[in-house]
């Protein structure tokens, strides 16, 4: 009987209370947590109708009180201790461009995962549930020839780690690149200031740039400089095999991101990923970018039609970005995408890529906890 009470009383609410929630579209969450949050900013408002305050103050002893905590990091693997890189200017994880593959797995073992990335080769991924995370990229000789990591494993010659200000990088490593030439076009980069992109040696490094944290270094990526110019044009040509690497390298991206500030990775739901494809599709070959589709149907309504249950939920979008790296990145900097890639609710995610006819990429992230 109680729980019959509980639910007509939601119900109630819901109805009720329209006015003070419907211009809240992204997330959505109906655990108890949030039901009991949204019951207390409601039960001592003036301009609550009295019939809903009066049933609020006879049933709020019936709804269950939420005690539980979000599910704690996995135990804490030892971070190396870093040191100055021997021959490049930056390492990440004590590795280099230009070591071999017997060399990076003698300290790091055997990658978690291989997928294709832009540059024509596959981004390794190195870590322990997501702790000292890196991923690698290799040429068909096993050599190092691409670095990235989010994590606090960058070493240079210089004073430039993790939480390095902006300021102090340009001190270091001069003016960006402002534009990059792909055979005879010349592509600006970086309107915005969320990453530099330096030409050092022979290699192209570039530092991303949490504008939450002041502008510090959040992450490095290094490319080495012919496997860049081999690179020929700004996307990659699209392909079922790159789809599918952008989507789990997001995922491990983001993952990895969780754990560097505290947050236990989460579950891979291919379902939700299927339904996010499906969105990124729509998007590409209908020539729009939005969370609500042209037949009015919100990530949530999307997420029912496919039979995927959750308590709560929340979707990014991101598009044209050269890579997962920059998608991840950009949403880093935008304070509702961060607030869903750092939600401590959420359990799940589906990432859905697809391509438009210029092989620009769409991104779908559905966050959700069961």
């Amino acid at each position: 009987m109680k729980k019959i009470l509980i639910f007509i009383f939601i119900g109630f609410l819901l109805i009720g209370s329209k006015p003070f929630w419907e211009d809240s579209v992204q997330p959505i969450d109906s655990s108890p947590s949030a039901l009991m949050s949204t019951i207390d900013s409601l039960k001592d408002r003036s301009d609550v109708p009295v019939a809903i305050r009066t049933l609020i103050e006879q049933l709020y002893s019936l709804l269950p009180s939420s005690s539980s905590t979000p599910p704690e990091p996995e135990q804490e693997v030892e971070t190396p201790e870093l040191h100055p890189p021997e021959e490049q200017l930056f390492s990440v994880h004590h590795i280099e461009l230009g070591n071999t593959r017997a060399e990076v797995e003698q300290n790091l073992g055997e990658p978690e995962r291989r997928t294709l990335n832009e540059y024509g080769v596959h981004w390794e991924a190195y870590h322990d549930n997501y702790q000292n995370f890196v991923m690698v990229a290799f040429d068909d000789e096993d050599i190092v020839r691409g670095l990235y990591t989010n994590q606090d494993l960058i070493s240079s010659s210089t004073d430039i780690e993790l939480e390095t200000p902006k300021s102090l990088v340009r001190e270091e490593l001069g003016t960006p690149e402002s534009a990059i030439r792909k055979v005879l076009v010349q592509y600006t980069l970086n309107d915005n200031d969320e990453y530099d992109l330096f030409q050092v040696d022979s290699m192209y490094v570039t530092l991303f740039y949490d504008k939450h944290e002041d502008n510090t270094v959040t992450a490095i990526q290094i490319i080495d400089k012919p496997l860049e110019q081999n690179k020929k044009e700004l996307y990659a040509p699209a392909s079922e095999q790159l789809k599918e690497g952008l989507e789990y390298q997001l995922f491990d991206i983001t993952n990895a991101a969780r754990v560097e500030h505290n947050l236990s990775p989460l579950t891979w739901a291919d379902h939700a990923k299927e339904t996010a494809r499906s969105h990124s599709k729509d998007m590409a070959e209908n020539h729009y970018f939005d969370h609500i589709n042209l037949e009015g149907q919100s990530p949530f309504d999307r997420m029912a039609e496919d039979n995927i249950r959750f308590l709560s939920a929340g979707e990014n979008l991101a598009y044209a970005q050269f890579s997962s790296i920059y998608a991840h990145e950009g949403l880093m900097n935008s304070a509702g995408h961060r607030k869903n890639i750092l939600g401590n609710t959420f359990t799940h995610l589906g990432v859905g890529v697809a391509f438009n006819e210029e092989s620009h990429p769409y991104y779908t992230e559905l966050f959700f906890t069961k």
